[in-house]
């Protein structure tokens, strides 16, 4: 029951296994590249128990819970290839100099030869405060180059992605686009047969995936065998522009989703370029509430008529959510770091991660914000794990922290839910918020009750909206009076360390 977050923050400095990559402010075991929801949520291994060390190159980014996400960049110097994410075959692999963290970026900074500077920069953008923005499952990465040593050298990059990031399930069929709009250029990737409000092994098995980016004259993009087309790029610095329409299982030949770039002849001054990936899913997620159980829509809806667009005007949003982030970045480390340089550590690392387990849903009317209990069992806005997090909506935005209680407060005052106490989460597993009308949720009555009471005087304080205390009133004088009724002398039940078994 532990949140996935603090699990890390106590292993948020390991031992370097290579000398020359710095660290900072510290290494966490997992490196967040693109985490923004419980789908859109890729990382790096970096701990004793897996990973590399921290390194980008020479292994695969995985999703949250283990699996590989095919993702790949090479870069071709002089003539020569090298690897710099991933494990694209037949190349060497550049050398990282260094790793740095913000609440919402990763930065690796990688050499060639000592020829050419590599920044790769991910960007998960939170905007507490911009619904529009919040709402988009989405990520940037931008990879900047330089050169080294005062000399010209010619350039190409390269970067894919693989059908792994459409289901959980390598044998399903997976099925593929690629297409332009403006100066944007974009691989859509998606399970063949979706299946909505479905998981398998914790990824999404219905949505489009987006890989794009802004085209240029040296441009060129190619699908396909992972092999033939890095291979295409490792001989040639380019790609064909043919499309693979064999649509086939994820595991077989593994299809791969390019961009490349003939960057040209490359200086003291540097070039960079920008890449998007996301998801989009029009219907989000179903919830068991005043109507009953119905599906609700990504709020992105209500700003945009079609997913195109959506996906657009995230890859072109880029310079402001950098400034946005940016601000946000610097508000974080200075606040936590009047505390302590240790807690700006943890503070920075966490933010990513209790945004990434969220998920912006409903219309202009009725918002929710939904939770995923991650590296658990999956539940649905899990109150004892809303708890622990719950400080870092209240500090980013307030209004935050009632969205996620409010599916809670909705499905009991509605009549959908049978005990005294209040329940344990809206839904056994996500993205299915259908409660628990027979009652049999898991039993922490005393530990959700209080923790519900708490949240909801938190807001409170915070929002001055005594609106919101007269309406959830009646449910409120429930639980507290359900607490003094038992609290003295508890029933058998569990707490959030369920592992530990029951309390009585």
């Amino acid at each position: 029951m532990t949140p996935f977050f603090l699990v890390s923050l106590l292993l948020a400095s390991l031992p370097s296994i290579r000398a020359e990559s710095t660290f900072s402010p510290a290494r966490p075991p997992a490196q967040p590249l693109a985490v923004k929801s419980p789908y859109l949520s890729a990382w790096q291994s970096a701990g004793s128990n897996g990973g590399n060390g921290g390194y980008l190159a020479n292994q695969w980014p995985t999703f949250w819970s283990g699996q590989i996400l095919g993702w790949a960049g090479l870069i071709k110097v002089d003539g020569i290839a090298y690897g710099w994410m991933g494990v694209p075959a037949d190349v060497s692999f550049v050398n990282q100099t260094s790793y740095t963290y913000t609440s919402t970026s990763s930065i690796y900074v990688q050499t060639v030869e000592d020829k050419l500077q590599i920044k790769v920069t991910f960007l998960s953008p939170i905007t507490p405060n911009d619904f529009l923005r919040q709402s988009l499952i989405f990520s940037y990465m931008t990879v900047e180059v330089v050169s080294l040593d005062g000399s010209e050298h010619n350039v190409a990059l390269y970067t894919d992605i693989s059908a792994e990031w459409v289901s959980g399930d390598r044998s399903v069929v997976a099925q593929w686009d690629y297409g332009t709009n403006g100066d944007l250029s974009y691989h859509k990737v998606y399970r063949q047969t979706k299946l909505a409000f479905s998981e398998v092994s914790d990824q999404t098995e219905y949505g489009n995936w987006w890989y794009t980016t802004t085209s240029d004259s040296g441009y060129t993009y190619g699908s396909g065998f992972a092999d033939e087309v890095r291979g295409q790029f490792i001989k040639y610095g380019a790609l064909t522009n043919n499309v693979d329409s064999n649509y086939r299982a994820i595991r077989d030949r593994w299809p791969v989703f390019a961009h490349a770039f003939d960057l040209g002849s490359v200086g003291t001054t540097s070039t960079s370029r920008l890449f998007s990936i996301g998801l989009t899913q029009e219907e989000a997620i179903q919830f068991d509430g005043a109507d009953g159980v119905v599906p609700l829509p990504s709020f992105w809806l209500q700003y945009f008529s079609d997913e195109i667009s959506a996906m657009s005007f995230f890859h072109n949003d880029y310079e402001t959510a950098s400034s946005l982030s940016a601000d946000l970045d610097a508000k974080v480390l200075s606040d936590a770091s009047a505390i302590s340089h240790d807690y700006a550590i943890i503070a920075t690392l966490s933010l990513r991660q209790a945004f990434g387990a969220t998920q912006l849903v409903g219309t202009n009317r009725t918002q929710y914000l939904f939770l995923k209990e991650i590296s658990s069992d999956g539940n649905v806005n899990t109150v004892d794990v809303i708890f622990p997090a719950h400080p870092a909506y209240l500090y980013t935005n307030p209004a935050l922290l009632r969205l996620v209680m409010a599916p809670l407060f909705e499905n009991q005052e509605a009549g959908q839910y049978p005990n005294r106490w209040s329940m344990h989460d809206v839904g056994s597993h996500y993205p299915n918020a259908t409660a628990h009308p027979d009652g049999s949720d898991e039993q922490m009555p005393l530990e959700e009750c209080g923790n519900m009471l708490i949240m909801s005087l938190a807001y409170y304080l915070a929002s001055k909206d005594l609106d919101f205390l007269k309406s959830h009133y009646r449910l409120l004088d429930q639980w507290t009076q359900f607490l003094v009724d038992e609290a003295l002398y508890p029933a058998n039940q569990i707490s959030t360390d369920d592992f530990a078994g029951s309390l009585a």
